[in-house]
């Protein structure tokens, strides 16, 4: 096929005209300084030199929605290449003693350390001639919609003064590790990037057919493709995958790490190593064993599994005889010496074994597993926690974690400690005095803490992560754990106990699909800044990246790369927005579990607007709502920050009221906007549910929330603000509700979704009928696997009958409506006209007073009009 050349130049030089096919000139852009978790400035870059600017209020593409771009579904119209396996939490169904409902995980996005492709400079028109530009055309651009990205509106307000109201914020969610069916688009060869900015060629760039050049979006200059790009028509363009979607994964296959043996499947090669507490009453440790046997039960065969007990010593257990369980001990009061890990790891021992080649042996070390016989506090033994994760990474790294048939195998993903702990680290290093009353505990604690931290980020450099299931009654001094788990990209998880929720949380943890050495790139158009990202990274160093001559993009490094996390991102604008679009490029850059190099980049573009009504109406209230509570639990890292957050929180209602609502007439109160209905409501539960209220114990409950709830994903993190309710009705179905106490009619089943909680409450009308009730709970508890399928952590599922001590769990979650007046209860809460009299009575009699306030009348304490409900 013959390809057209650009037309010649002309004699002479008349000024371009603003089409679609022209670019424009525009003033010089500066860069955009981002910050990482609270806002940090950098110093300014040269102007950007060989730019050309694109028009700003024409183009060949058209919305067809009016809300500008969705966020919500996948994208479902192309026809895609197969992908890598996708991502899901759930398990094969466990052995007893808990119930789960498994199935293979599928791998997390990976990031590529990959250099730029070897593309010519680009040649540029020195204004004698008018080039010709095309966009790749026939694309409906409502159809790109991102399900990595949510944005807390789908318009941009125009005018700085109006957009940056800090009371609303604007802001997105990037899950850059989230797994969707289908998935992006996948190209194997090394992506197209701007050699000024370090922008990737995308959907929304303007394209040179006679050339193949194309113009960055984000800083305007032209790029050479190399030729790639020359077509006949601009039709042609959308054969490359990177024109024509929002979402593309660009796939390199191999290796760069020495050493490296390829496996038939380097997913089961990743080893997990077991670190136990035996310092565990018999009670714990009955419950312990049960979820350990079922736990190596669903294990794939293939899978290599280590056992690593802790006390005072260190016992690595040794799978090298065959159908007998041995065990190496090491002292638990230092680190382990050189020599006493030389002997573990260049010796005969092989402490890594597939599941297939040992199972009896682990079933057996489990079964021998012994209570603790001391009678002494479980806050006082002696627990070498630290010495335990120290050998157990010292065995992953090798360089004999493996020997089979004399040959060397190192892991192919990212490898996995689990600590199941029941107690706080007392012995060795990281450990601190059994009572925090000792007088030095403050300054031994902090040493602890920057000894655990130093050793993640020992494992994090290793490709091996350091997940902590906590469980049982015991203090484990939260604060000396987080840091080992935080700075190497695993978990800390709470428990109540060694039971259910423990065993399905060790069987989730050990087949999550993880990504390694990731990086998170962020580019906005210049009109945008990025003033805070919040999530499960730090900034990254300038030797880290590439870089780039007018790069202002801010960088990230990933402590992994999960499903189950997000990013929260706030901006603003720096100025009065004159273009009719702005633009957003998100990057992963990461090792997938197959060892393949990945660049995940997600490009959107949001419409700007004048008009304050329109942008309202384009919020997403439950993606703002999350990002309040974010950036709010940021600053909650204590008792008393948690109720300076409720009344920030109240300041922040109030604020959006007189911004963006109105004042009635003769009315002293301020009317909420029709448009955010919802949101005050979230934000209701946040101050006065599990993360800001006083409905959770103790402050290391809290603690782990707050760090579970700022690196989760969405639907998560939604959960965990916002509860939600379904009541039961006969023949199975299930009625969606308000979290409303309105909902606590004796009569009913109701499940109450927390996110790291289920709550299931019986009636004692519906209690009291023993064939119902039955059916009504069995019921119940079908819903609750269903919707903890995938979710990680796994919640705990607590059922109970009405006026029951732990009926309290339920009713602390849900807003006290019975306060309110009828007829704003029935405004609220419609199911209450289906009820008689008679039931509406007995609903009414059945409620004990306190002062908490109901959403009504906390919205009136506020001088507010509660919003009408949508």
């Amino acid at each position: 096929m013959d390809t057209p050349s650009l037309p010649p130049p002309s004699m002479g030089y008349s000024p371009p005209v603003a089409t679609p096919n022209t670019l424009m000139p525009r003033p010089e852009r500066r860069p955009t300084p981002l910050a990482f978790s609270s806002p940090s400035t950098f110093s300014p870059l040269p102007p950007q030199q060989n730019q050309l600017p694109r028009t700003s209020s024409q183009t060949p593409r058209s919305l067809s929605s009016g809300d500008g771009v969705h966020v919500n579904t996948p994208l479902s119209q192309f026809s895609t290449p197969p992908g890598p396996p996708l991502f899901s939490p759930p398990l094969r169904p466990a052995a007893v003693p808990f119930r789960a409902t498994p199935t293979t995980p599928q791998p997390v996005p990976f990031s590529s350390g990959s250099t730029l492709p070897t593309s010519s400079s680009p040649h540029y028109s020195n204004g004698s001639h008018e080039l010709s530009l095309h966009r790749s055309a026939g694309l409906d651009e409502s159809t790109f919609e991102s399900p990595y990205v949510l944005f807390s509106a789908h318009k941009v307000l125009k005018r700085k003064k109006l957009a940056n109201v800090p009371c609303l914020g604007f802001g997105a969610l990037v899950s850059p590790g989230r797994e969707i069916a289908p998935g992006p688009e996948v190209v194997h060869r090394e992506p197209y990037r701007c050699q000024s900015c370090g922008a990737y060629a995308n959907l929304y760039c303007e394209i040179l057919i006679g050339s193949g050049q194309w113009q960055c979006v984000i800083c305007q200059r032209l790029n050479s493709s190399d030729g790639e790009y020359i077509v006949p028509s601009k039709e042609d363009l959308q054969n490359w995958p990177e024109l024509s979607s929002s979402a593309i994964d660009y796939v390199q296959i191999g290796n760069k790490r020495p050493g490296f043996i390829p496996v038939s499947d380097s997913r089961m090669t990743a080893p997990i190593f077991l670190v136990i507490d035996e310092c565990l009453d018999e009670a714990h440790l009955q419950h312990l064993q049960g979820s350990l046997h079922a736990f190596v039960d669903s294990l794939p065969p293939t899978t290599r599994l280590g056992v690593i007990t802790y006390g005072r010593t260190v016992s690595v257990y040794d799978f090298s005889e065959g159908s007998v369980a041995s065990a190496d001990v090491i002292p638990g009061d230092k680190s382990p010496t050189e020599e006493s890990l030389r002997a573990l790891i260049y010796g005969t021992g092989v402490y890594l074994s597939p599941v297939h080649a040992s199972l009896p042996v682990m079933h057996t070390i489990f079964s021998s597993l012994r209570s603790y016989k001391l009678n002494i506090p479980e806050a006082s033994r002696d627990r070498c926690i630290g010495t335990a994760v120290e050998v157990a990474l010292a065995i992953i790294r090798g360089p004999s974690a493996d020997m089979t048939r004399g040959i060397i195998k190192r892991s192919g993903g990212n490898c996995r400690i689990i600590a199941c702990i029941g107690g706080p680290s007392t012995y060795g290093p990281g450990s601190v005095p059994y009572s925090v009353s000792h007088p030095n505990y403050e300054y031994m604690e902090r040493t602890a803490m920057k000894w655990m931290e130093h050793l993640g980020q020992e494992a994090l450099r290793h490709e091996t992560m350091v997940d902590i299931l906590c469980a049982g009654t015991c203090p484990v001094r939260i604060p000396v754990l987080q840091p080992l788990a935080k700075s190497s990209g695993g978990v800390l998880i709470l428990h109540d106990d060694f039971g259910e929720a423990f065993g399905v949380n060790l069987q989730r943890a050990s087949m999550r699909a993880s990504g390694s050495h990731g990086l998170f790139e962020i580019r906005c158009s210049d009109d945008i800044l990025v003033t805070q990202v919040i999530g499960p990274g730090e900034e990254a160093t300038a030797d880290s990246h590439e870089t780039f001559k007018n790069d202002s993009s801010f960088y990230i490094q990933m402590h992994s790369v999960e499903e189950t996390q997000s990013f929260s991102l706030s901006m603003e604008t720096k100025g009065d927005i004159k273009n009719d679009y702005v633009y957003f490029q998100f990057a992963a850059r990461y090792s997938n579990i197959y060892q393949a190099g990945i660049s995940r980049v997600i490009t959107v573009r949001l419409p700007t607007v004048d008009s304050v009504s329109m942008y309202l109406r384009s919020i997403q209230e439950d993606v703002a709502a999350v990002l309040i509570a974010k950036r709010a639990l940021l600053h909650a890292k204590t008792s008393s920050d948690a109720i300076d957050m409720r009344l920030t929180v109240d300041e922040r209602v109030k604020d959006i009221a007189l911004k963006f609502g109105s004042q009635p007439p003769k009315s002293k109160l301020y009317q909420f906007p029709r448009e955010l209905s919802t949101l005050p409501e979230s934000l209701f539960h946040l101050r006065r549910g599990s993360l800001l209220g006083n409905i959770v114990g103790h402050e290391d409950e809290r603690s782990v929330l707050r760090n579970l709830f700022l690196n989760a994903s969405f639907d998560l993190s939604l959960r965990m603000l916002a509860p939600r309710c379904l009541m039961h009705h006969e023949g199975g179905t299930f009625e969606e509700l308000p979290a409303y106490d309105l909902a606590m009619q004796s009569n009913a089943a109701v499940v109450l979704d927390h996110g790291t909680d289920i709550f299931i409450w019986l009636g004692t009308e519906l209690a009291a009928q023993e064939g119902k009730s039955a059916a009504a709970l069995a019921a119940c508890k079908t819903l609750a696997e269903e919707l903890s399928e995938q979710r990680f952590p796994a919640p705990r599922i607590l059922s109970f009958k009405e006026g029951s001590s732990q009926a309290r769990y339920f009713v602390s979650r849900l807003i006290p409506a019975h306060k309110d007046p009828p007829y704003e209860q029935e405004a609220r809460f419609p199911q209450l006209r289906t009820l008689t009299p008679d039931q509406r009575t007995k609903l009414k009699c059945s409620f004990i007073h306190f002062d908490d306030y109901s959403f009504c009348e906390w919205m009136r304490s506020l001088k507010l009009v509660p919003p009408e409900p949508s």
